[in-house]
């Protein structure tokens, strides 16, 4: 379902600022896969979810989607394919618009437009039935302004929004990190729902080490633009973080040094 195939890129060639952000990645995922994925400041775990999305074209390599080669398709084209929850909770919602809007637009992305009525009577229940997954009383005010939510509440909402037309690849960027910590659980218990619900191919970016073998079926950390670690299933479930620090000095050399990630452990 998704193949990412010695996929590199290198920021600001033949500069004085030159950065080579990935270096050959290889990546497979089957349906159903929720990989989490951990790694220092400018070891790649960003730069690889935009290339996939298409937010930046790749240096070389291929990236393919469903056995649908999007390598060279621009960002607008891939967005069928796609749902994205960024780290900050006010990129994925529009603010001045309710949250019965907000649902309309994300399940009508990739629709031709046209001059009915924009939210039928039968969409709202559809709404409200979906909201009650959330367990946040949204479901009793579609109309209320999403600016007016909390940062946990409009997150939340972005995912099920990112997931209304059951994408085919959902990418998660630290989506919780902004969050205090009883937010960023609820909003992570409701990510592994989803997800779990609609069988999603799912990538995480996270900078909690526990979160990162806790969720999902398999875990890769990146360092210098290079997968180091790859772990899946029962040896997963397993891991400990000390356990997951030697597996990456092992295979990268060096010791893990992000503080922002080691503070969250």
């Amino acid at each position: 379902m998704l193949d990412i195939i010695n996929v590199e890129k290198t920021f600001n060639p033949g500069t004085i600022n030159e950065k080579k952000a990935l270096n050959g990645i290889n990546l497979h995922l089957d349906q159903g896969d929720f990989v989490t994925v951990i790694g220092g400041n400018g070891a790649g775990k960003s730069t690889m979810l935009n290339m996939i999305a298409g937010v930046y074209p790749v240096d070389c390599g291929s990236i393919i989607v469903d056995g649908i080669d999007v390598t060279r398709l621009p960002e607008y084209k891939r967005a069928k394919y796609l749902g994205r929850v960024f780290q900050d909770p006010m990129t994925g919602t529009a603010a001045d618009m309710q949250i019965e809007e907000n649902l309309a637009l994300a399940a009508r992305r990739g629709k031709r437009r046209t001059l009915r009525p924009g939210i039928t009577s039968k969409e709202r229940k559809e709404y409200e039935e979906l909201l009650k997954i959330l367990d946040l009383g949204l479901e009793n005010r579609l109309t209320a302004k999403v600016g007016l939510l909390s940062g946990g509440q409009r997150q939340a909402l972005t995912l099920l929004m990112a997931t209304l037309k059951k994408p085919k690849l959902l990418l998660l960027d630290e989506h919780t990190a902004a969050l205090d910590p009883k937010t960023a659980k609820k909003v992570l218990d409701i990510t592994e729902e989803i997800v779990e619900k609609n069988n999603l191919i799912t990538i995480m970016i996270t900078h909690n080490m526990a979160d990162a073998i806790r969720v999902g079926n398999r875990l890769i950390m990146m360092h210098e633009g290079q997968i180091v670690v790859d772990v899946k299933g029962e040896e997963k479930k397993k891991l400990t973080i000390e356990q997951l620090l030697q597996m990456f000095e092992e295979s990268s050399g060096s010791k893990f040094t992000s503080d922002k990630v080691m503070l969250s452990k």
